[in-house]
């Protein structure tokens, strides 16, 4: 990491309400054995499982199972990142970026997703990225009860060949969706449910961070408690 790097690194922990930072040794490896800080305790991936992941996006195809795909959608934006992550992170659909690029999250907040995940000492390379609906809806509205009850199933075919320790929810569409309430965000987030195998935790989305930056406190206790919830 290069200065101008570890220079915005630390500028957005500060905005996220980390107090400071220590360059005592001890208080770096405080509660590390051996392998048990949270860089060891991300999983190598997983040849088979990567594997399995691709059947289930050569399952979808070019998929023609809802109306996104005649409203003007690109290309399918299936997922991203580490087969065998132990932190996965669900959003709701495409953005524009997203579709034209074919990865999830790469516009604005994507690039604040990336912050966040760096912020607790992990890579984009180290979780995997996905979304409820794998299409864009025109406009990027929300996307609508046939919409998710036809493509969900694939993303409950990700999370279960993944295995993810903790998913994070992003936002009030993906949050509802994958927890089946109509609860709003703000009484969601800072909970954590057993979902499928894995502890689920809500959270604000990044596009909502970049319209309300001082929700990123909230935001940066969530991650916290990821942290705390993978070992850390």
């Amino acid at each position: 990491m290069d200065q101008d790097q570890l220079h915005a690194h630390l500028r957005f922990a500060a905005e996220l309400g980390v107090a400071g930072i220590s360059r005592d040794g001890a208080w770096r490896t405080r509660g590390r054995g051996v392998g048990s800080g949270l860089q060891n305790l991300q999983t190598a991936p997983d040849p088979a499982t990567a594997t399995t992941l691709a059947a289930i996006r050569a399952d979808i195809g070019d998929c023609t199972r809802c109306k996104l795909h005649t409203l003007g959608r690109t290309q399918i934006v299936f997922g991203v990142g580490n087969p065998s992550a132990d932190l996965m992170f669900v959003g709701e659909a495409p953005g524009a970026d997203e579709d034209l690029q074919g990865v999830p999250f790469v516009g604005r907040a994507g690039q604040l997703l990336t912050k966040i995940i760096e912020a607790i000492g992990l890579t984009r390379d180290d979780v995997y990225i996905a979304n409820v609906i794998k299409c864009r809806p025109p406009q990027n509205r929300n996307p609508e009860p046939d919409e998710v009850a036809t493509c969900e199933p694939f993303l409950f075919r990700q999370i279960d060949v993944i295995h993810p320790k903790v998913i994070v929810a992003l936002g009030k569409f993906a949050a509802q969706a994958v927890l089946r309430t109509d609860d709003p965000i703000s009484r969601l987030r800072g909970r954590v449910f057993e979902y499928r195998g894995a502890k689920l935790i809500p959270t604000f989305h990044p596009a909502y961070l970049l319209r309300n930056p001082s929700a990123k406190r909230e935001v940066w206790e969530d991650m916290k408690l990821v942290r705390k919830l993978l070992g850390r």
